[in-house]
């Protein structure tokens, strides 16, 4: 099948994290990404396995449905479960594999936090990401690196890019610990993701 020539053309951003639950700060860059790199399309990736994490991830129905509903306004926004449907630990190098061959020709960027910006030499295949998509890195309001190590890994990473937006003080961590003392999370998170927490008991 020939791709038309506009195809070659598309830019999409890929956005992946637990989402347990998603917040206003998962949002503020999703907003500044689409933006400022211009995207067509941003998927939304919830993690399936998450190899990284100790502790055990909410219900993938759950983390999707919240994602829908935190992200419903934005139309170039896809919530996408090809993680949650995949067996075993997933990687990102494999998602931007798979999004590259349904894709071609597209330009990809990937989004990341600047804590997951450190970590990103323990990532599986990580040499193969910049071939991949534009990693692009939005820093956090309480990142500890230093600037020396950021400056550093730029060095590693081609085309390393920096997301220009104000870091927003918020967290998963957080929100799970106010949701355990009836606390009102709707100051971090949309009203809809706050009443789908508190209707189906999570946290």
């Amino acid at each position: 099948m020939t791709v038309p020539a506009a195809a070659s053309f598309r830019r999409i951003g890929v956005f992946g994290g637990a989402f347990d639950p998603p917040h206003l700060g998962h949002h503020a860059l999703a907003v500044t990404a689409i933006a400022q790199l211009q995207l067509d399309a941003l998927h939304i990736i919830p993690t399936g396995h998450a190899w990284h994490k100790s502790r055990t991830l909410s219900d993938a129905s759950h983390r999707m449905a919240m994602a829908e509903l935190a992200f419903a306004d934005l139309p170039q926004v896809v919530v996408d479960g090809r993680e949650l449907a995949r067996p075993g630990p997933t990687y990102t190098v494999d998602t931007l594999l798979e999004l590259q061959q349904e894709n071609p020709g597209a330009q990809l960027y990937l989004l990341i936090g600047e804590d997951q910006a450190h970590a990103l030499p323990g990532w599986s295949r990580w040499e193969r990401l910049p071939a991949l998509a534009i990693i692009c890195v939005a820093a956090r309001a309480d990142s500890t690196g230093a600037k020396g190590q950021f400056d550093a890994l730029k060095a590693q990473v081609p085309g390393l890019t920096v997301l220009n937006m104000p870091p927003v003080d918020t967290s998963a961590t957080d929100i799970r610990h106010r949701a355990t003392t009836d606390q009102s999370l709707v100051p971090l998170v949309f009203e809809t993701v706050a009443r789908y927490i508190d209707q189906h008991h999570l946290y």
